[in-house]
């Protein structure tokens, strides 16, 4: 007698791709990317494993009815909307999928570095309005600067990578893994990264001890003027202070890909004050958390997901 597949339930829309890789695992794909959450706790019942995106958070009491779980899956870079520590003191593995959109992040890091020095997409607006200003575009080279990359995992690297070309200097200040960085990229302090930075990109995860890492006090102690790129996580960095130095001129500009928050339909009457000079602000680019959103890392986030997936279950057997 044959024994029944494992079976994986798929409550948020994925690539077609995820299909063919379970089966060649042998997994069996419950899809039902509507399925509102409510549903979900009473859906998990005897199912192997759950890939899921940002639907909802995934807390022990999700999880309280399944019997059979193995592993919660997350289709995406970061976990923060899983509570991992919790479900893994219950002997359910959390698996992410960061390296899947990694290249992704690092070459649209560098595009918004490219167009906040050469003021793309500020000059782009003004041509549209038929306003031609060559000398108040005048910008600014990459090459020869100092760029200080906070975090250096799969996205700090990648982004790191992607600089090589440039004739730059690299630093790096992990403070929760300083082994990965490596040359040519220097392993520096978060204050030898301050005295030096000219750019100062930010790659860490939403964590507790991340929630408003930049703040006031962070930028108060460069000793120049920098560019600011965000493309990890909004909650990381305090908005009002990051408007209070682009006014100063600490910050000469700023790019953010993520912001403290992304549902700007409830946006409170802070929040607004500071998205409205953002907005407004022609050395500041706003795009809708993208960085990570192309065709290829769609279907790479699904690759690295069902290998971490079928390592797991064979680690099982």
């Amino acid at each position: 007698m044959s024994l029944s597949k494992p079976k994986v339930l798929i409550i948020d829309e994925l690539h077609h791709s995820i299909f063919p890789l379970l089966e060649s695992i042998g997994v069996e794909a419950v899809y039902e990317p509507n399925m509102a959450p409510i549903q979900v706790k009473e859906a998990l019942v005897s199912m192997d494993g759950l890939i899921v995106r940002s639907k909802m958070r995934i807390t022990p009491e999700t999880v309280a009815l399944a019997d059979n779980l193995k592993f919660v899956a997350r289709a995406g870079a970061g976990l923060d909307n899983i509570d991992v520590e919790q479900l893994e003191q219950q002997g359910i593995r959390v698996l992410g999928a960061n390296e899947g959109n990694s290249q992704a992040v690092g070459e649209f890091t560098l595009g918004l570095l490219l167009s906040l020095l050469r003021n793309v997409s500020r000059s782009h607006s003004q041509v549209q309005n038929k306003v031609w200003l060559r000398e108040e575009n005048r910008g600014e080279e990459l090459s020869g600067k100092t760029v200080g990359i906070i975090g250096f995992g799969n996205m700090g690297q990648s982004f790191a990578r992607v600089l090589q070309g440039f004739n730059c200097r690299l630093l790096a200040y992990d403070r929760y893994a300083p082994e990965k960085v490596c040359a040519p990229v220097a392993c520096v302090s978060l204050e030898e990264l301050q005295a030096e930075a000219d750019v100062v990109s930010l790659h860490i995860p939403y964590i507790a001890n991340n929630l408003q890492f930049v703040d006031d006090t962070f930028f108060n102690v460069f000793r120049k003027p920098i560019w600011f790129l965000n493309t990890s996580r909004g909650d990381v960095v305090d908005q009002q202070a990051l408007v209070n130095h682009l006014k100063s001129g600490r910050v000469k500009g700023a790019a953010l890909d993520v912001l403290e928050n992304e549902k700007l339909s409830t946006l409170t009457a802070q929040q607004q004050q500071t998205f409205g000079y953002l907005a407004a602000a022609p050395n500041v680019i706003l795009t809708p958390h993208i960085a990570g959103w192309t065709h290829e890392s769609y279907v790479k986030i699904n690759e690295v997901l069902v290998q971490k997936i079928a390592q797991l279950l064979k680690e099982n057997n």
